[in-house]
């Protein structure tokens, strides 16, 4: 039996979701190589990589360190395994942050763009949220036009990437308690950019060599991922493209249509796939498609691109990382656009075994084997309909003996933007407050992060999510693990079914779900502004708060600084995956233990969802004697 026939025997225990266990099948049928087959090639993993104890930062290495206590205990440098451990831990959380980061400063050029009038194809869409937002870094609105404001905003975030100012604006919606923790352990952060080329140099040989003072700037950088950077790309995708609010969509494979040209929208950035949706309504195109024999244009998302469509049109959404090269398998995708993050570099290898033709949207993401039609906000539309066009060109190539799309998609409720939860709440978190106080309602977990084929596909996400409803815990999700729970049912308000009573009676009364979308990967600064919010009104920090985090099926260094972020703002969060940092005992210590007594919150490991479940309810109930609750 070949590799690729194994895999289709065990599909099962690869994939939780019914959709993609098919198209995995068809996978192994169609002898294709897949991310479930790359993992298996690559065991046994190497063993000083995994417990983050080989260096590369220099060319006296690289470095393997033994951790059990044998020689070398050093590297030629000099620098032990907690050195080590700390300076990859800090490279990783500062590449999630720049990605984030840098995804918040294309769509703040986009709003500057559109606010100077050279951009196509676009317009501020939330009038409100430019002027709430502008009033905090003291834009004034009132007798303004709106390119006035916007344009105003949009600079004096973009000056905060690099700015001399020493802090962030958005820092400033933390509870008082929780910038005064900041302060006393030195982690305010000072600027997006700053923070992350500032890691850069202290990771350098010759540089940072006290493994604490490490962790705690992977801390600030985090901290102005998602206070900075990631929260400034979701309002100003909220001002630009409208803020979500709550609506019905369908999700999973079967998203796809035999009959209607289908076009994948895959990657992070919203800016373009704002363009394509506007595009696909152009009666001229769609004629175009009909002539091809299409009876119509079918768009879903894919990733965190697919999420912020979901969140604002409804648009479908297909699934989530490890489901891409899937869509394609299933022999029904015409186009698949990709923008940046989380792409597989070997997506085009794939769409070569099908009549699929990938198109590549940004200069920072170029793939051997992609169309390349790069987006530029002045030819914003136009390339937009160029990329339907293509698709459309590209109907008549399928295979129909090739094309299989499984049972019918899920229905879900997604748009639960930081705004739209308190408006299902009657317009304030009083009624969830009043009932965790109240004890129905035991406390709030986020659920986030991506995929990873170490992990069978979305059980991580799914389970834990399962037994926290059960638990009396509401959950916040975003990204891959929104997906994962809706595609698995759980984000629909019937799915309050499963909860315990008192969240039950909540989401009944409210006419939510148990598990609410809010949003893309870089929408969990939603949770942060919630948080906050509840710390508020209850006149404490977040670290005093019922709350926890999670990440069960992590791979990104961006899930890394999301973790991060969490814990230095007071949530303690699980990771599902084990974080290189098994080599050093310290660094451990420090991340599982002595950050409590920093932030009161520490970040946790473990695989088991019921386990991990356990834990975080016990994290909740330590904060709620705590409150006296």
């Amino acid at each position: 039996m070949s590799d690729l026939q194994r895999g289709r025997e065990t599909s099962g225990q690869r994939v939780l979701d019914g959709t993609d266990r098919d198209i995995l099948e068809k996978a192994g049928d169609d002898a294709i190589e897949t991310v479930w087959d790359r993992f298996t090639d690559q065991q046994p993993r190497c063993g000083f990589g995994h417990l983050g104890v080989c260096c590369n930062r220099c060319a006296m290495g690289p470095c393997r360190i033994e951790p059990f206590g044998k020689e070398p205990t050093r590297g030629v440098c000099g620098a032990d395994a907690d050195l080590i451990v700390a300076r990859n831990l800090l490279n990783d959380i500062s590449t999630g942050a720049a990605a984030h980061s840098d995804h918040g400063r294309e769509v703040l050029e986009v709003l500057l763009s559109t606010a100077e009038g050279t951009s196509q194809g676009y317009r501020v869409i939330d009038m409100e949220k430019l002027q709430a937002v502008a009033a905090e870094y003291g834009i004034r609105s009132e007798g303004r036009r709106t390119a006035e404001v916007a344009a105003d905003l949009a600079r004096a975030m973009l000056e905060e990437y690099g700015t001399l100012k020493n802090r962030i604006q958005m820092a400033e919606r933390a509870p008082q308690k929780t910038k005064e923790a900041w302060t006393k352990a030195g982690i305010v952060p000072r600027g997006v950019d700053r923070e992350v080329v500032e890691a850069m140099h202290r990771v350098h040989m010759g540089v940072g060599a006290d493994p604490a003072d490490l962790i705690l700037h992977a801390m600030r950088t985090a901290l102005s991922d998602g206070w900075g950077g990631s929260m400034m790309a979701t309002e100003a995708s909220d001002i630009l493209f409208g803020t979500p609010v709550p609506c019905t969509a369908r999700v999973n494979l079967g998203t796809l249509k035999k009959d209607r040209v289908n076009i994948v929208l895959h990657g992070h950035n919203p800016v373009l796939s704002e363009m394509i949706v506007r595009a696909a309504e152009e009666p001229a195109l769609l004629k175009r498609a009909r002539e091809k024999g299409a009876k119509g244009i079918n768009l879903v998302g894919m990733c965190c691109t697919g999420n912020e469509l979901l969140m604002r049109h409804g648009i479908p959404i297909a699934g989530s990382i490890l489901d891409q090269e899937l869509a394609i398998v299933t022999g029904a995708v015409d186009v698949m656009v990709i923008g940046s993050q989380c792409i597989f570099p070997s997506i085009t290898h794939t769409a070569a075994c099908y009549h699929t033709k990938v198109v590549t949207t940004s200069e920072k993401s170029r793939v051997p084997g992609a169309v390349p039609l790069v987006f530029r906000p002045d030819t914003a539309l136009d390339t937009a309909e160029a990329v339907i066009a293509l698709a459309i060109e590209n109907f008549p190539g399928r295979n129909p003996d090739r094309v299989r799309i499984p049972a019918k998609p899920v229905r879900m409720t997604a748009g639960f933007s930081e705004e739209a939860v308190r408006e299902a709440f009657g317009g304030s978190y009083r009624p969830l407050i009043d009932a965790i106080v109240a004890g129905g309602v035991r406390g709030i977990v986020g659920i986030v992060g991506c995929n990873n084929p170490a992990v069978r596909q979305d059980y991580g996400h799914v389970m834990l999510a399962k037994e926290l409803i059960r638990r009396d815990v509401l959950v916040v999700e975003t990204g891959c693990a929104a997906v994962a729970c809706g595609k698995a049912g759980l984000m629909v308000p019937e799915a309050a079914d499963l909860a315990g009573e008192g969240l039950k009676a909540l989401c009944t009364a409210a006419r939510v779900p148990p598990v609410l979308h809010m949003g893309s990967c870089v929408d969990c600064s939603r949770v942060l502004v919630m948080a906050a919010h509840l710390a508020d009104e209850l006149g404490t920090g977040i670290g005093d708060l019922p709350l926890g985090g999670a990440a069960p099926e992590w791979y990104s260094q961006k899930a890394l600084s999301i973790a991060t972020y969490f814990v230095a703002s007071g949530i303690t969060t699980v990771l599902g995956i084990p974080p290189r940092v098994y080599g050093s005992r310290k660094v451990l210590d420090l991340l599982t233990s002595r950050l409590r007594e920093v932030v009161n919150a520490s970040l946790a490991v473990e695989p088991d969802p019921v386990k991990a479940a356990d834990f975080l309810e016990e994290e909740i109930e330590r904060k709620r004697r705590a409150l006296g609750i």
